[in-house]
């Protein structure tokens, strides 16, 4: 009879306890996003301390986001981390205002959502300032292109799939080249694309004719450092991680940072396709206002 009871107790806790799969997640995924564009938090399972944020601030369930969107939009692309608990989406959401491209990372504990983050890009959004050519006033935005040249959707064979580490390893040579300056770190196959708030920043005639990709210098000319870096989702099955974090400008320079969710889609173990939903903070802003880096990066003087 002990011995029944103890099973039964570990049967009862395992089943509380069990993770979420890919079905649960997706399943989830799709509440909180109807639940949101319904503009009703009550259909979506969230968690008593659930917390929200847009471009990087704090939202309440029922404000923001949850008055705006009207609608998923044209591109809809869900990815999965079953080991972290994490649901994403990219593409489109139509609001209010009209078509912004974004990203939503969210982190589910016990079949509750405890994190949603929102990264969204909205035609007139503020560019990166004085000096930076074509975003100087307004940050790139072209919605329309990127439903045209939607990241691919696909099921990599498990034999050919790459462990969790090497996909984060190979997320991470992007943002170490953007740093050093350096585009041979950049684990990437040659002619890699890049769409920036779905405007293609790649296949450019580089300064001896050639056509840049993700590993040529242009991209890299106003950076600095990348710092707040961060690989919260890992879906091994569709060969995709989103990389979050925050591109500085040197001390003195009067251009906006910008906050950053960047979608790497990898193939036999080197990015094919960077797709990016970002935005440029006001200086005193706190970005990217998650942990372990709540705070901002950095606070400075603003330009004499």
């Amino acid at each position: 009879m002990l011995r029944f009871i103890l099973f039964g107790a570990m049967a009862l806790g395992s089943a509380y306890g069990a993770g979420c799969d890919r079905a649960c997640l997706k399943a989830t995924l799709d509440q909180y996003l109807n639940a949101v564009v319904q503009h009703n938090p009550a259909a979506a399972p969230l968690s008593p301390g659930f917390r929200q944020t847009e471009n990087a601030m704090v939202r309440r369930p029922g404000t923001g986001l949850w008055q705006s969107a009207k609608a998923l939009g044209k591109l809809q692309r869900r990815y999965f981390d079953t080991e972290n608990g994490q649901a994403g989406y990219f593409g489109t959401l139509e609001e209010e205002s009209g078509t912004a491209v974004v990203t939503v990372r969210l982190k589910v504990e016990e079949h509750k959502i405890a994190e949603a983050e929102w990264y969204l890009a909205r035609k007139g959004d503020p560019g990166i300032g004085t000096g930076a050519g074509a975003q100087a006033n307004a940050a790139f935005h072209d919605p329309e292109n990127l439903i045209a040249h939607p990241p691919a959707e696909r099921v990599v064979p498990k034999a050919e799939r790459l462990s969790r580490a090497d996909i984060a390893a190979i997320t991470n040579s992007y943002f170490d080249g953007l740093t050093a300056h350096d585009g041979s770190l950049i684990i990437a196959h040659p002619g890699c694309l890049r769409l920036e708030n779905g405007f293609l920043t790649t296949q450019r005639k580089g300064p001896s004719g050639e056509l840049t990709d993700c590993t040529s210098p242009g991209a890299m000319a106003n950076i600095f450092a990348v710092t707040a870096r961060r690989v919260p989702l890992v879906d091994e099955e569709a060969g995709v991680a989103l990389g979050l974090g925050v591109f500085e400008r040197k001390p003195g320079v009067a251009m906006r940072r910008n906050a950053f969710s960047e979608w790497f889609v990898i193939e036999q173990g080197k990015i094919r396709a960077i797709y990016s939903s970002m935005f440029y903070p006001e200086q005193e802003a706190m970005a990217p206002n998650w942990p372990p880096f709540d705070g901002n990066w950095p606070v400075a003087p603003p330009p004499k």
